[in-house]
């Protein structure tokens, strides 16, 4: 490439001019010289589109994109010959020849496999490594050779060349632009960035592609425990996999610009240790990666791994090394701590994968959960020593993660079980693990039963208010624990009370059952117990219950006193409020007995179960009462019958809504104002209208049901209405049916209401029936349904009305503890 000056034609002023040859298009990979390094391809410079070509920005725009081409170009062609190079030396090494000959036998061998010659130096770069990159290139060809074998050649080349542009990187952010150029772009990936992980766990933009400076800017540093997509990808071995970011609400670098692109965040790790994540952008939602894919972009981010290892973070503009303890500074470290620790450094095997933890050290507070001395753990394998460690307990694991991810990691009361002659000894202890460097220590605390139960017995006097003393009778040493001031009232530098000055501190009318404590404690020397008022300096009063034992020398003389006091004020007054509300529930339980029993009084002698049989000719007339089940339930079903004077039988039954005496007493205004009323040889419809307003107006405005007839002896003809009732059942025969409804609402609902009535002619044998819902009402079934059961019940009826009806009550399958009245006629 060259670049000259020129002076100016005519017409132009005689301004210098900047001449080219033909600029190169975009990188693309082909081949395109006969050792098959990458060369630019024809094509527009984009950055000319919408700009005249004669205008000097014009111009100045198209060397600079030149300029730009003629760079990658220049890149891809140098990491190209140095894979060339690379393949040299392998054959040198392998031919035992010289740099010329090896040259000549890579053209060859290129020319008779037909390939490029870079492809081909590929090829035995992969076969003489035998890497993690070589494994990658031989699954992604094995698995495409046979769909595209110019696909698979390229893939390889482009894995080579990525890797020979990470190695020749001096900083990662020209790692990142070596991973999006050469390996990323040609899957489709528009940006990428690599984070490293802090030791606190934060994660640092280490360097990225593809995204604007402003935005690499605003996650330069990402601090510790905030959910991103790169801190996923830290703490999952997996990686994350993210079809479309936007549809996650999780935030990441680049989400604005590309919110329905997909993202993968790999950890990036070597040797058991994550250094960082490698972050890769979509523009487009991200299909499902076939697995040559995925091990693609895993073994790219082992390469960054590598350069995150000696990454060293800027701080205030200036890079400062990052610190790695030494070991022994580490042991010096855990030799100062008061607890348990022991310093680990990662044991590798041969291929460099982590497979244990090295024991350098125990400090001289170790103490062994089996019991084991020092000498016994110092040196050994953490697996060997503690091959329980990767049980249920994943303490292992734990371990095996701080060390890879710089997280600490603690907690409380974890298991720790170790093997001793193949049984398994188990103890509970705090756990510490953290990341120093390149080693690992841990912490653990091996809980102490004897404090946990002294903890434990502190915390249950404190729950229980109870307060602790102990009295030396020889030497007047008093001992009392910190909740039996509290229970005192009185401050803890205070002297203790002495057990015989407890009536002085006690309430005066107390003092007769705490003499009897005193005297068979101390006297008697036997276990004794009271309960007393103490009367604190604070003027407060406390109800105290004291136990005491005495303690006896092998003599049988008393050597010492000791007891405990309990604070039962709660107890006692709660008891005080229990025995007051008993007896306001007695009283009141006792009040409601007597006021059940009057109703049900008042009731029986309105409303007895049976009565005595009217004398109509050629007319049998029955009635039966069924009161509630409980007394408590007193309703108000009523009924009626009665010859009035003009020779019409009055039947009628109802029912007032509630229970209880004002159901009791509504029900005996409505029957004794209906018996009144139908003296007046009005209809059935009538008598309704008449005792609706009475209903509305003179019974505080209750509801009630009713069905009300006038039987005609001579003629054999009923007329009948009803208010809101179920209508009479007709049983002629073997059949049974409901008659007709006819129009006509409950009373007390309005203060006016007429009532439709209709006249049914009967025959001799008919039985009519007049009931109450508590004969059929049922909360399972609808009404529909109970009234067919008693319409079957009904259609086999006795010779004798009496036994029919009550056939009816024993049969009933009513469940709702309500009372029941019926009233039967039968003609001839």
């Amino acid at each position: 490439m060259s670049m000259s000056e020129h002076p100016g034609e005519p017409g132009q002023g005689g301004e210098p001019r900047l001449e080219s040859a033909a600029a190169p298009a975009p990188f693309v990979f082909r081949s395109a010289t006969p050792d098959g390094l990458p060369v630019p391809s024809e094509g527009p410079p984009p950055d000319l589109v919408g700009d005249s070509p004669a205008s000097p920005v014009g111009r100045l725009a198209a060397v600079v994109e030149r300029l730009s081409r003629e760079v990658r170009a220049a890149q891809a062609e140098a990491e190209g010959r140095a894979l060339i190079e690379l393949a040299k030396g392998i054959l040198v090494e392998r031919l035992q020849c010289g740099p010329s000959q090896a040259a000549r036998q890579l053209a060859e061998l290129a020319g008779q496999a037909q390939v490029t010659l870079l492809e081909l130096a590929v090829d035995v770069i992969n076969q003489a490594a035998k890497d993690r990159m070589s494994e990658v290139t031989d699954a992604f060809l094995a698995a495409t050779r046979t769909a595209d074998d110019a696909q698979a050649e390229s893939a390889a080349v482009r894995l080579r060349a990525a890797e020979s542009g990470v190695l020749a990187a001096n900083d990662t952010q020209a790692v990142a632009d070596a991973l999006l150029e050469q390996a990323l772009r040609p899957l489709g990936a528009v940006a990428v960035a690599i984070w490293a992980a802090g030791a606190d766990g934060s994660l640092s933009l280490a360097g990225s592609a593809g995204f604007s400076p402003a935005e690499a800017a605003r996650w330069r540093y990402v601090p510790p425990d905030v959910v991103t997509v790169a801190r996923r990808g830290l703490t999952e071995r997996e990686g994350q996999w993210i079809t479309a970011l936007g549809r996650t609400a999780v935030p990441s670098i680049g989400l604005h610009h590309h919110p329905d692109g997909g993202r993968v965040a790999l950890p990036a790790g070597t040797g058991g240790r994550i250094h960082g994540v490698l972050e890769i952008a979509w523009p487009a939602p991200l299909a499902p990666q076939p697995p040559q894919i995925v091990r693609q972009m895993e073994a790219l981010a082992e390469l960054c791994a590598h350069t995150l290892e000696t990454h060293t973070s800027p701080q205030d503009g200036i890079r400062e090394p990052r610190l790695l303890p030494d070991a022994g500074e580490l042991m010096d470290l855990a030799d100062g701590l008061h607890d348990p620790a022991l310093v680990l450094v990662p044991y590798l095997d041969g291929a460099g994968h982590l497979v244990d933890f090295h024991i350098q050290h125990v400090n001289g507070r170790f103490l062994d959960p089996a019991g084991r001395p020092r000498a016994v753990v110092n040196g050994a394998l953490l697996l060997e020593a503690y091959p329980m460690a990767a049980g249920d307990s994943e303490l292992f694991q734990r371990i095996e993660r701080v060390y890879a991810t710089g997280e600490p990691f603690r907690t409380r009361r974890m298991n720790l079980t170790a093997l001793v002659d193949q049984v398994a000894l188990s103890a509970v202890a705090d756990i510490s693990i953290s990341r120093h460097g390149s080693a690992v220590l841990l912490i653990w605390r091996i809980e102490d039963e004897t404090a946990r139960l002294a903890s434990l017995l502190q915390h249950a006097q404190r729950l229980g208010r109870i307060g602790g003393f102990e009295e030396n009778v020889l030497t007047g040493e008093i001992t009392w624990n910190g909740q039996l001031f509290d229970l005192y009232g009185r401050p803890r530098s205070s002297t203790p009370v002495p057990l015989e000055e407890l009536p002085a501190h006690a309430h005066p009318d107390d003092s007769v059952p705490i003499r009897r404590f005193l005297r068979t404690l101390l006297h008697h020397r036997r276990p004794a117990a009271s309960a007393f008022r103490l009367q604190r300096p604070d003027g407060v009063t406390r109800h105290i219950r004291i136990v005491a034992e005495p303690v006896l020398d092998p003599g049988g003389r008393l050597l010492l006193v000791r007891g405990a006091c309990q604070d039962i004020s709660a107890q006692h007054w709660t008891e005080v409020a229990l025995a007051a509300t008993r007896d306001q529930l007695a009283h009141t339980e006792q009040q409601a007995t007597e006021r059940n029993r009057l109703t049900l009084q008042l009731q029986h002698a309105i409303m007895p179960p049976t009565q005595a049989p009217l004398q109509v000719p050629d007319l049998q007339v029955a009635v039966r009462y069924r009161p509630a089940e409980t007394e408590q339930l007193v309703g108000g079903d009523w009924y009626d019958t009665v010859v009035l004077p003009s020779g019409l039988v009055l039947l009628c039954v109802g029912d007032v809504a509630g229970h209880g005496i004002e159901a009791a007493t509504s029900m005996v205004v409505l029957r004794n104002a209906l018996r009144g009323l139908a003296v007046t040889g009005a209809g059935p419809g009538q008598l309704l209208s008449w005792l609706n307003i009475v209903a509305h107006h003179l019974t505080g405005a209750v509801t009630a049901t009713a069905v009300c007839g006038l039987y005609h002896p001579e003629r054999r003809t009923l007329r009948w209405a009803r208010a809101g009732h179920l209508p009479p059942v007709l049983v002629r025969d073997t059949e049974a049916a409901p008659l007709p409804l006819v129009r006509g609402m409950l009373l007390g609902a309005v203060p006016e209401a007429s009532y439709e009535e209709t006249e049914v002619q009967l025959a001799a044998g008919d039985t009519l029936l007049m009931y109450t819902d508590g004969l059929i009402e049922r909360r399972d079934r609808s009404v529909e349904e109970s009234l067919s059961h008693l319409l079957t019940t009904a259609r086999s009826a006795p010779s004798r009305l009496d036994q029919h009806l009550d056939r009816l009550l024993t049969y009933s399958k009513s469940d709702t503890d309500d009372d029941t009245c019926i009233v039967g006629i039968r003609v001839g």
